[in-house]
């Protein structure tokens, strides 16, 4: 474990009850043992990291406390046998939802780290009492922090997209006011359909009022009516679409399976709420208004933005200002690099999603080696800002007005890039990761 990392447990051991007047965990029951192995294994489960690592987690826990553990990961729940001294512990658990929190996430990957050189200091009790804490850490930020890192995030996103100032605006307050309204609706644990479909309408009908009042005060043209996709874009379900591809990628089939179609529901009913609100307003998804920029400038301008948006981003999975900022670091190159091979070298944007995820993967690989940061805190944020949200409404957008071809054309041009993203930190992982690139 790195220095960095020993520095930054939020958990001061010390504080932690006597173990002399408790037995060692190393020497505790089956049974007892067992439970903190699937305790662990959820609580990595509900921070939304993909299922070989929480099997990878588990098993660090289970060759300290010297029995193997056996698990069956889902996206909520976990079915685990743990063997010991000729005994057996079956036990099957499960959350009510799923989510993500890259904070908590490191915390749970430093406490598994550490584990062995506790395991004959510390009791089983005493670790419960460090998860207990884990378990009670509250988000970073509150709902209107939250709506304006989606704002940040999607305003950013939306010059990436090729938009102009007006529609930037636009999708800021759309944006945040539809991503503070989701995360109102989560707090008081409105189920999935509808959070996201009350989130994303509220973004749209956002975005609606805002520009019907710029057309109305200050005579935009009507083109700027393009540009709300963006405002709906903070729901993309980044980090299950790329942890689902990377539990396929290790076999972990039902994990993977589960993930990529929770993530498929979600982008459904968004772009299907987005489509019933674009025919309320009579809106179309019609190409941007093209803006000439000198060439330096405009890799300036997605230079920052690229920062921003994957900043904003990594905000809403809970991450600290610092691990935001290094993956909007990250971000920042990976993606400019990414438009840069699609516009200068017309380089087919499967592959140039592919190359920037890769580089993402690598330099996220070098940056954990000198901070500690989990690999997956910094690499989803940053190539999340990649996902192609705009391509998936189009597609919906036509077939659900009956022009299959070219909503067909647009969903495989989604479906390419979807795919060669994981695939991108798949490959950078076995590069970079001897554990990762064997069987386990």
């Amino acid at each position: 474990m790195s220095k960095f990392r020993k520095q930054h447990m939020s958990i001061d051991w010390h504080e932690i009850v006597d173990s002399e007047s408790m037995e060692p965990a190393i020497n505790a029951s089956l049974c007892e043992k067992a439970t903190l192995v699937g305790r662990i294994g959820l609580m990595m489960l509900s921070v939304g990291t993909a299922a070989w690592r929480v099997r990878a987690s588990m098993n660090k826990l289970a060759r300290a406390l010297d029995i193997t553990c056996n698990a069956d990961i889902g996206l909520l729940s976990i079915e685990y046998t743990c063997i010991g001294n000729g005994e057996t512990y079956t036990n099957a658990i499960s959350l009510n939802n799923t989510g993500v929190n890259t904070d908590k996430l490191n915390e749970l990957e430093n406490f598994a780290d550490g584990f062995a050189e506790r395991v004959g200091k510390y009791s089983v009790q005493q670790f419960h009492m460090i998860l207990d804490k884990f378990q009670d850490m509250k988000g970073n930020y509150k709902a209107w922090n939250l709506g304006l890192a989606s704002a940040l995030a999607c305003c950013a996103f939306t010059f990436l997209l090729g938009g102009g100032i007006v529609e930037m605006i636009c999708a800021f307050f759309g944006a945040g006011i539809g991503n503070f309204v989701r995360k109102k609706m989560l707090e008081k644990q409105i189920t999935l359909f509808a959070n996201v479909a009350v989130g994303v309408a509220s973004a749209c009908c956002t975005y609606v009022l805002f520009i019907k009042l710029a057309e109305l005060l200050l005579n935009v043209s009507d083109i700027h009516q393009a540009g709300y996709i963006c405002s709906m874009l903070f729901v993309i379900p980044g980090f299950p679409l790329i942890t689902g591809g990377m539990d396929l990628a290790k076999l972990d089939l039902r994990s993977g399976i589960e993930r990529v179609t929770y993530a498929l529901l979600i982008i459904l009913v968004a772009t299907l709420t987005g489509w019933v609100t674009a025919l309320i307003f009579n809106f179309h998804p019609q190409d941007f208004e093209s803006y000439q920029l000198d060439p330096l400038l405009r890799f300036a301008i997605t230079m920052i933005t690229s920062f921003c948006g994957v900043y904003g981003f990594s905000l809403m999975f809970n991450s600290t200002r610092k691990m935001a900022a290094t993956a909007g670091l990250i971000g920042r190159i990976a993606n400019t690099l990414r438009l840069e091979l699609i516009d200068m070298a017309e380089i087919h944007v499967g592959l140039a999603a592919f190359i920037g995820a890769l580089t993402a993967g690598l330099l996220a690989s070098a940056i954990h080696h000198w901070i500690g940061y989990p690999r997956i805190t910094l690499t989803v944020p940053s190539i999340v800002i990649m996902v192609p949200g705009m391509f998936m409404y189009k597609g919906i957008y036509y077939i659900a007005l009956n022009d299959i071809a070219t909503g067909g054309l647009w969903l495989t041009k989604a479906v390419l890039i979807v795919a060669a993203l994981p695939l991108g930190l798949i490959f950078a992982r076995i590069i970079t990761d001897k554990n990762f690139r064997k069987s386990s």
